[in-house]
């Protein structure tokens, strides 16, 4: 066990402040941690405790609880998965060299800051999968074998993911965790750097309660409200996550058993379904009443059941055969220990680990295979999960845009509240109804001729109306093509906001004309980008259903309403087949085009 004092050459961090926010960087031998809705930044460490050996790794924790209790300094740091055997030697793991099995700093107490905002481009990384596709399926179906030969009922089989890394390490930390990710962490060795986005919680210790929340069972997320109730509803309904959670669960009870204080482990919560940016994740909470120390709790529970599967002992070696590198800090546990018996540690997934000297990055994706599992799906929820690392959600507000008239006040006003506050709702902005009704009322009441009027609503949920006078055009509009599709699961399609990069980059190709319309992947005509298509065929008026990919219109939700028009899949080549072509919209309602 290696242990430095601040005397022997760590680095300290330094803060500048600058109108009173923090601007930080975490140096070496620094960590940043998620702490509910604060960062907690610890700097300045006094000490430094690192195990090499397995041997050293309970010591170690001994020896930082000690000094946590004893000088009143907080520690933070981490365990690698293939720290297990320390723990309990039955189980099974890679030989791992170079990475420490146990890393904390102690430090004095964190500072408590807001996170700092990432650079406005997200690094671009090619992350390649060290198991190629004929190794994975094969590993499952060996997987499934040693199921039915009873040595195990569920397996987490992991594969990780490696990239060259010429990038900041902090930025990438910062853009990976804009999302979700209430257990995040970042901590910086020197050689390596810890990047984590985890959204699960190992568990957190206070007093004498110690409370458990594994995550087991996914699903994407839906790219409309309607679709994604359906989701959420699919995963909390889905007997094969159901039989995954509850498996875990018991096996956590049971890990809580050997500590807890006689009948007091229960779990008040079951199958809760939680939401991400890009998936729903099923999650259940174990609680129990205990007086062990770290190091017994550590040795009942890790590594957390959630991440190797059951029963734990006999699984662990089966991941030990069939993958085929270490996992290091993925599913591990990174965390942070305050004085009087308050703790808590992650479950290290969503991580990435940078390696300064190779100049690389890695990361694990997984997920837990049971008898009736395919390789197809298990290799697309691994997908599923590794999306954090490319796909980043812009910073954007949400948008309504209305017509006010003296006669009729805000025309489908009712219709833009109700579609504004379901896409709050997705993307979880704290958007009042009661805010946007007051907000329009006190905007309503100056006007005295016709207003094209633009609401926008943040994050936080504050409001802006912005106005300028209206006036109908009676030209036809000229419109034409687009020369390349749209995706039709890009879920900014079907919400109305400021994020409009498919629209723009669409239109930017025809300056002559008024509009574009725009079509999918499959070559089904899908909207214009100010407003919904409806084409009169032979006689009947038709408009594309959502599910091509376009946004719900409140004048289009009408027109279906008052079946003055009906749904119809319209693809490009039967544009020559409509007699009329209109652009609609809530502010210009019927408006005549002509395709160029």
């Amino acid at each position: 066990m290696t242990s430095i004092t601040a005397k022997a050459g760590i680095q300290r961090s330094t803060i500048r402040v600058k109108l009173d926010m923090y601007t930080i960087k975490p140096q070496i031998n620094e960590v940043f941690l998620k702490r509910e809705n604060d960062w907690l930044y610890f700097t300045n460490p006094q000490r430094l405790i690192v195990a090499h050996t397995l041997s050293e790794v309970l010591p170690a924790l001994r020896e930082i609880e000690d000094q946590v209790e004893k000088n009143g300094w907080h520690a933070a740091g981490f365990i690698s998965y293939e720290a297990a055997p320390a723990f309990d030697p039955a189980h099974t793991t890679k030989l791992v060299t170079g990475f420490p099995y146990l890393w904390f700093g102690l430090y004095p107490s964190p500072r408590l800051i807001s996170k700092p905002k990432p650079d406005s481009v997200k690094p671009t990384l090619n992350w390649l999968p060290l198991t190629d596709r004929d190794t994975y399926n094969a590993a499952i179906e060996q997987i499934k074998s040693r199921i039915a030969e009873g040595q195990t009922y569920q397996v987490n089989y992991t594969m990780l993911l490696q990239a060259e890394f010429h990038t900041d390490p902090w930025n990438f930390f910062l853009h990976i965790t804009q999302g979700q990710s209430d257990h995040a962490a970042y901590v910086d060795t020197g050689r390596y750097v810890i990047a984590s986005a985890s959204p699960e919680l190992f568990f957190r210790l206070e007093g004498d309660t110690i409370i458990g929340r594994p995550m087991k069972g996914t699903v994407r997320r839906g790219r409309t409200p309607l679709e994604d109730r359906e989701q959420a509803q699919w995963l909390r309904n889905s007997e094969k996550n159901r039989a995954e959670n509850v498996m875990i669960v018991d096996m956590i009870r049971n890990d809580l058993g050997r500590i807890a204080k006689t009948g007091s482990v229960s779990v008040p919560e079951l199958f809760t379904i939680e939401k991400y940016p890009t998936l729903w994740q099923m999650t259940s909470t174990i609680t129990a009443q205990t007086g062990a120390s770290l190091g017994q709790i550590f040795t009942a529970l890790f590594p957390c059941a959630s991440i190797t599967g059951a029963p734990k002992v006999s699984t662990t070696k089966i991941i030990s055969e069939l993958e085929i590198s270490p996992r290091k800090i993925y599913t591990g546990s990174i965390g942070y220990i305050e004085p009087n018996r308050k703790a808590t540690f992650n479950v290290a997934i969503r991580t990435a680990l940078i390696n300064r000297e190779s100049r690389s990055a890695e990361y694990g994706v997984g997920g837990g295979v049971i008898w009736d599992s395919t390789s197809i799906d298990e290799y697309a929820e691994a997908l599923l999960k590794a999306r954090v690392l490319t796909e980043e959600t812009p910073r954007f507000s949400l948008l309504e845009t209305m017509l006010w008239t003296p006669e009729e006040g805000f025309f489908l006003r009712e219709k833009h509240i109700e579609r504004l506050l379901a896409s709050a709702d997705y993307f979880d902005f704290f958007v009042s109804k009661e805010k946007v009704e007051e907000k329009l009322n006190r905007t309503g009441s100056s006007f005295k001729f016709p207003q094209r009027i633009r609401l926008l609503a943040g994050q936080q949920g504050d409001i802006t109306i912005e106005n300028k006078p209206f006036q109908a055009e009676d030209r036809p509009l000229r419109i034409c093509l687009a020369n390349t599709p749209v995706n039709s699961n890009d879920i900014f399609l079907f919400h109305k906001t400021t994020h409009r990069f498919v629209y723009e980059t669409a239109k930017k190709f025809y300056p002559d004309c008024d509009d574009v319309l725009l079509f999918n992947e499959r070559g089904e005509l899908t909207e214009f980008t100010i407003g919904n298509l409806v084409v009169e065929m032979d006689g009947n008026l038709f408009t594309p259903p959502v599910s091509c990919g376009l946004l719900p219109g409140t004048f289009r939700s009408h027109l279906l309403e008052t079946a003055q028009v009906e749904e119809r899949t319209v693809q490009v080549g039967e544009l020559q087949r409509c007699t009329k072509v209109f652009l609609v919209n809530s502010v210009r309602k019927w408006q005549r085009v002509e395709i160029r």
